[in-house]
């Protein structure tokens, strides 16, 4: 029987049964969800770690383990688990985004960007683009929004239009959407959505339409409703 339709009508042992061989995981994660449900966090804990050892081998089991640990205030006990999971995958970039959103919700930034350089430490200091902003908004939270910005301008590819998103999206969460349009407009043709977004978040709407109406290759129509 799937493993989905055990717990929807709570056959308990038969899953714990199905979890024990599931190589999918997929028993593995309807069994700690049961638990969950039923007020047993340490038991859905406990599933997750004895399906998969020490380490926990599948990436969307520790993210599901992680999370089950966040509902329940443990977070900082979930950081510890994608930390050991990113150790385990050499810096898989979804780990690194999991665990650096983690620290940062923690109110952790720190500890997140002193894994972040010792990867970085580990394949020489040259990292690609992809991960480095991963460490920007961790920047931001303990040393400030400019000094994110100062470590994105010291990178090769911090004057890309691949890099103005990001820079972006840290001027306009501190409140400094119009610094944020005007390091879009720099490269408005790549990133004429995202320029359009800011643009009506300051009722720039016209401005907006014509940025997208401007470097979109099908011409925009405005609905009249009909």
């Amino acid at each position: 029987m799937p493993a989905g339709l055990l717990a929807r009508h709570g056959r308990l042992d038969e899953l714990r049964a199905a979890a024990a061989t599931d190589d999918s995981r997929y028993a593995v994660q309807a069994l700690a969800r049961l638990l969950e449900e039923r007020g047993d966090v340490e038991g859905a804990i406990a599933a997750y770690r004895q399906a998969n050892g020490p380490v926990t081998r599948d990436p969307n089991s520790a993210f599901e383990l992680a999370q089950l640990l966040v509902r329940h205030g443990r977070g900082n006990e979930a950081i510890d688990v994608m930390r050991v999971q990113d150790d385990a995958h050499n810096g898989d970039d979804w780990t690194l985004h999991t665990l650096s959103d983690l620290c940062l919700d923690r109110g952790r930034p720190g500890d997140g960007l002193t894994h972040l350089n010792a990867l970085d430490a580990a394949r020489g200091g040259e990292e690609d683009w992809d991960l480095y902003w991963i460490r920007l908004p961790l920047i931001a939270a303990r040393d400030g929004v400019d000094e994110a910005i100062t470590q994105v301008r010291s990178h090769p590819d911090g004057a890309t239009s691949y890099a103005a998103p990001h820079i972006a999206e840290l001027l306009a969460g501190a409140g400094r959407t119009e610094e944020a349009i005007a390091v879009l407009e720099q490269h408005a043709h790549a990133n004429s959505h995202d320029l359009a977004g800011y643009l009506i978040d300051v009722d720039r709407v016209e401005d907006a339409l014509a940025v997208l109406q401007r470097y979109t290759t099908r011409p925009l129509e405005l609905s009249d409703g009909t």
